[in-house]
């Protein structure tokens, strides 16, 4: 029998068990093979969610709103200036006004606190679309696509997170790989670790599931037998562009190019969240580039548009994730 969500929220994965992630990725696939198919899926038909946003994003605006029209809702989309949450309204009182009128709430933006504050008092699931210690959707549609490549026992498969491995794709894959069996490897300077507090929970869960957590500065044993190399960008969405010099000192012997994919496993697939500086044709690139004459920055462009690469495939399956999380925790709300 598939687990029950309805009504669950989804704000970071630690709050899953292992049957409930695969149940998800499962699901993912199946709605995948529907919208391929070209087969109708309104499950949803009548409902409305709304989507709090207060760092943009393409991939995840446009899962969201795909993925809930494909199930039949209607969607509204607020940006940092369309709400008046934490400024003239707090956290609290948004949350139970929203509840009132939507079905579901979508946060994408800062604290972690701040998706929890909103779950605690809306009445209604709350999906966390991004915040800055936990990016959850991401990591569905991420063992979707890697399941894709190597099926669904994973264990024994080594993923290596190559670079900032704290941030919240860092600290978020670190948990899928415990909760999965996957064997995860963080790759990076010491300052740019996962916290040593969510390393020892990932470690617990990790002796249940028989996964392995390693934290190395070490390229060659990161990258060793791995099936996975996976990057994100140095500076993350938020943080001060004054941080690039630091980060280009402390990350540029993990970028993820031809030399480093050949120390992988014969098998190993590049991937990536996206956006990415694999080349000059964006303006922080171009601005990066001029300022310390880097063309290429965390994954050079013969990986990125190599046959190894799958970072295209991974966000395609961000809509079908998403749209699984919320079909998941919605049937049978109200």
């Amino acid at each position: 029998m598939a687990p029950n969500l309805s009504g669950r929220n989804f704000l970071k994965l630690l709050d899953f068990t292992p049957e409930e992630i695969q149940y998800l990725i499962d699901l993912s696939a199946d709605l995948k093979a529907k919208k391929h198919n070209h087969e109708p899926h309104r499950y949803l038909e009548g409902k409305n969610i709304v989507l709090l946003f207060e760092k943009t994003s393409t991939r995840t605006r446009c899962s969201f709103e795909v993925g809930a029209m494909d199930l039949g809702m209607g969607v509204t989309y607020l940006d940092p200036k369309s709400s008046q949450m934490g400024k003239k309204e707090s956290i609290e009182d948004t949350a139970r006004v929203l509840g009132r009128m939507y079905d579901g709430i979508e946060y994408r933006g800062f604290a972690q606190s701040i998706v929890e504050t909103l779950a605690e008092n809306a009445g209604v699931p709350v999906w966390n679309g991004l915040t800055t210690e936990f990016h959850p959707t991401q990591m569905i549609a991420d063992m979707l696509t890697v399941q894709e490549e190597f099926g669904r026992d994973l264990h024994g498969r080594k993923l290596t997170f190559m670079g900032d491995a704290g941030n919240n794709v860092g600290n978020s894959l670190m948990v899928v790989c415990a909760k999965l069996g996957m064997d995860f490897c963080a790759c990076g300077p010491k300052e740019q670790m996962p916290s040593d507090e969510l390393v020892a929970q990932c470690r617990e869960v990790a002796k249940e599931s028989g996964a392995t957590i390693t934290l190395t500065e070490d390229v060659d044993e990161g990258a060793a037998g791995a099936s996975v190399i996976y990057t994100d960008i140095w500076v993350s969405m938020g943080e001060s562009s004054d941080l690039w010099s630091k980060r280009i000192e402390l990350l540029s012997k993990y970028q993820v190019n031809a030399e480093l994919m050949a120390k992988a496993a014969d098998d190993a697939v590049f991937m990536h969240c996206l956006p990415s500086f694999h080349d000059r044709n964006t303006t922080i690139g171009e601005d990066v580039f001029q300022k310390f004459g880097l063309p290429e920055l965390e994954v050079t462009d013969e990986v990125f548009e190599s046959e190894r690469s799958r970072v295209f495939d991974e966000a395609e399956n961000r809509m079908h994730s998403i749209k699984a999380v919320m079909y998941a925790t919605l049937k049978n709300c109200r």
